[in-house]
């Protein structure tokens, strides 16, 4: 259920998600902070198996959300654990009046993981605005949307020339052309992938696609390419 992917670090794919007809893998991360409690990154549906794997490893206190299209399960997770902090991306307290956010997120990582855990706003891009997160242990940098690498078998029809076209089925994950097209402030976005790109990268994880293990400065140089030329 849970897995493993570096010091004090552990992810576990979820269920498919249907969005538009479009079927997308899910996945979260589970992270150790330094006091013993757990930080959830894009939490995928919460199953009494999984729920036991995440007990054996900490008390959950932090449920962060990455971006206001990643929601589905907040009000599952803050259920099951009604002592943890939801954390809100910008535009998701609107989007979801329904939830009690605790707190939003900024550029600047919280009192509670500074050091640990290091992040930046995606700024600039009219689909949402993503937090992307550098867990500096492990040197995972997780981002959500932005990066995606989809099964080609998983659509047939119309569907496979909508993911290939929209760069969601190729080689290595990358960013999809409808993000790409989104970023009407790319002066924004430039400054914060520097920031991402100074960071110590060792791997890179994704919410939808095969997570990077190696070389993952080249990676991100050439994901992002699009972007910085």
């Amino acid at each position: 259920m849970l897995k493993e992917f570096g010091r004090e670090i552990w992810i576990a794919d979820g269920p498919l998600v249907a969005v538009a007809g479009f079927h997308y893998p899910t996945r979260m991360a589970v992270i150790k902070l330094s006091d013993g409690s757990l930080f959830v990154w894009s939490p995928i549906k919460l199953t009494d198996g999984l729920r036991a794997a995440v007990d054996i490893l900490g008390d959950v206190q932090h449920i962060v959300a990455p971006n206001s299209l990643h929601h589905l399960f907040l009000p599952q997770w803050k259920q099951a654990y009604p002592t943890a902090k939801l954390y809100a991306p910008p535009g998701l307290r609107k989007k979801r009046a329904d939830i009690a956010f605790d707190v939003d997120l900024g550029d600047a990582p919280l009192p509670d993981w500074t050091g640990q855990i290091d992040q930046v706003l995606m700024r600039g891009n009219l689909i949402t605005t993503e937090v992307v997160f550098s867990h500096i242990d492990s040197g995972t940098v997780l981002f959500t949307d932005l990066l995606q690498q989809l099964p080609p078998k998983s659509f047939s029809g119309w569907r496979a020339i909508v993911a290939k076209l929209d760069l969601m089925t190729g080689p290595e994950p990358s960013v999809p052309r409808k993000f790409r097209v989104a970023f009407s402030n790319r002066g924004a976005a430039r400054e914060a992938l520097g920031r991402i790109l100074a960071w110590p990268a060792e791997k890179v994880l994704m919410a939808h696609g095969t997570p990077v293990e190696k070389d993952a400065p080249a990676f991100l140089r050439r994901a992002f390419g699009w972007l910085i030329g």
